[in-house]
């Protein structure tokens, strides 16, 4: 029986301390995408850093979107699979969105570039809560009756971003 519908997001951060090929791809195109659009919200290279520009110009703020189109083939490649969270048997969390985020950068220095990326669930199936571990299921209309479960251990970065519990009428 479920107890509720939840979405989970995982906030990936990457930073110059990143370590896998597709954290690394991620950092180099958003940072060269990032200097070419900072430009318009930054002339004369006044301001050094992505903070300096959001309180100088309010559109600043766009760069998320717009650094995103750089990134996307990345993301894509990842075959909705999070390439961090893992079940227990070690199959990869799928997730329905992803989205990109600037957190910080510096038009001179790339090491201080950090951005994340928020990957979203579709809607899972809460069956049971063991402590830190769900028992949870995908929902999946066309696998009505042949539910298919896995257990997933809470960890940091990963949230629980919906949550709604299932009534017995609503299981009807």
């Amino acid at each position: 029986m479920c107890k509720a519908k939840i979405r989970l997001v995982y906030r990936q951060i990457m930073d110059e301390s990143s370590q896998t090929a597709f954290e690394k791809a991620i950092l180099q195109a958003s940072y060269q995408e990032f200097l070419l659009k900072s430009q318009a919200y930054n002339p004369g290279g006044k301001f050094k850093t992505f903070s300096k520009m959001k309180t100088n110009d309010g559109r600043a703020n766009s760069l998320h979107y717009k650094l995103d189109f750089s990134v996307g083939h990345f993301i894509a490649q990842l075959d909705h699979k999070m390439p961090l969270v893992k079940d227990n048997l070690g199959n990869k969390l799928l997730f329905e969105t992803a989205r990109f985020e600037l957190i910080e950068s510096h038009i001179e220095d790339i090491s201080l570039h950090k951005v994340a990326i928020n990957f979203e669930t579709a809607e899972l199936s809460l069956v049971e809560l063991f402590g830190e571990y769900m028992l949870l299921t995908y929902d999946d209309p066309a696998n009505v009756g042949q539910l298919q479960t896995f257990v997933l251990r809470m960890q940091p970065d990963l949230s629980i971003v919906s949550y709604h519990e299932v009534t017995n009428t609503e299981m009807a």
